[in-house]
């Protein structure tokens, strides 16, 4: 097993409510097989700080999977079993033990010599994704939404959680004025706000044509975010920060949501991101994706009720064959396995080891 740290610049530094994000900090594992088969993932760590402690964390769960066959069960019960006086795996723990799912299905789906959506049941087919950015000004939305156009996106998502309540609705309004009406328009607010000042801003944003509002408050307020969505029109999106697929079933009992989003380096991996897809689809809610594009093309192809592919494209500068979109579209790649493979001269270049 091998866990390289990279940090690889963007071509345009992402802008939230908590900071600037000038480049991506990504740990690439490789997972290979007695049978020399590689499986491959990423972790993306968010903060440097955090690549060492998940480096060291990998490494150390690996080390009794050496020599035991490759099922994703297994695996999945070896690994969290190290962490149940924790309280489970979650957090870098629980980052951890995705990385390693993802590596062992997609070396799962290598080794059986096709993609990793056949592997699920399925088949790569054209998922729509929308074009992910940060916060942008009302005279920035007016230059880099035509981009996102030109690249034949049909949906857009912008973050917001400006100081003042007026400027997330002049945003708004600002990119419903550039896009088209057939084109929908997301905002996140990525956790900012507390409950009273969410159905402030949320109740303002209700009539101005956003398709849903993400992660009004605290991912882990379900209570809060069920009266949040009781209370607006708009659709609330939560679900990049669910632990298990037993948080999000407990999200969607309590009403937190509207839609989910579910993150496979946090919710399990494949394993965690497809049973929670299922839960999901027995509840009839509409299921989205959460960056990790390479992965999720292959998931949504799988999931009863999917929904959009999220495209925020961290990992391209370190890949050797990179997905692209097509008239909006995004269809994973028909390799064996996800489809990884890293670009060695990129990966020597952005390497922090």
């Amino acid at each position: 097993m091998r866990a390289t740290p990279v940090s690889v610049p963007l071509e345009v530094p992402l802008t939230t409510a908590s900071g600037v994000m000038p480049a991506v900090p990504l740990l690439l594992i490789d997972l290979t097989t007695e049978e020399d088969v590689t499986g491959r993932s990423y972790v993306f760590a968010y903060q440097p700080l955090m690549l060492r402690p998940l480096r060291d964390l990998i490494a150390g769960l690996a080390e009794p999977l050496i020599g035991q066959p490759l099922v994703p069960a297994e695996v999945q019960q070896t690994l969290r079993s190290r962490f149940v006086l924790l309280g489970g795996a979650v957090s870098l723990a629980g980052m951890a033990v995705s990385a390693l799912d993802i590596a062992v299905w997609d070396a799962l789906a290598v080794a059986a010599g096709g993609p990793l959506a056949a592997l699920l049941g399925s088949r790569p087919q054209p998922l729509p994704a929308y074009d992910s950015l940060g916060m942008l000004t009302v005279e920035q939305i007016a230059e880099r939404l035509p981009r996102s156009l030109e690249k034949g996106f049909r949906a857009v998502k912008i973050k917001v959680g400006w100081p003042a309540r007026g400027q997330d609705v002049a945003v708004v309004r600002a990119a419903r004025e550039v896009l088209p009406d057939s084109i929908e328009l997301m905002v996140d607010y990525n956790q900012s706000l507390d409950v009273a000042e969410a159905l402030r801003r949320c109740r303002a944003l209700d009539g101005e044509g956003v398709a849903w509002i993400e992660e009004p408050v605290r991912c882990d307020d379900f209570e809060g975010a069920a009266t949040v969505t009781a209370a607006v029109n708009t659709p609330i999106q939560i679900g990049e920060n669910f632990r298990s697929t037993q948080e999000m079933a407990l999200a969607l009992k309590r009403g937190a949501c509207d839609l989910v989003m579910p993150d496979p380096q946090v919710i399990g991996g494949v394993s965690g991101w497809i049973a929670g897809a299922a839960v999901a689809g027995a509840a009839g809610v509409r299921c989205s994706g959460h960056i990790h594009v390479e992965t999720t093309a292959h998931l949504l192809a799988a999931a009863p009720t999917a929904h959009y592919l999220e495209w925020l494209d961290l990992a391209s500068p370190v890949l050797a064959e990179p997905l692209q979109v097509v008239d909006g579209f995004v269809t994973a790649p028909d390799r064996p396995g996800i489809g990884l493979a890293w670009d060695t001269d990129a990966v020597e270049r952005y390497s922090l080891s």
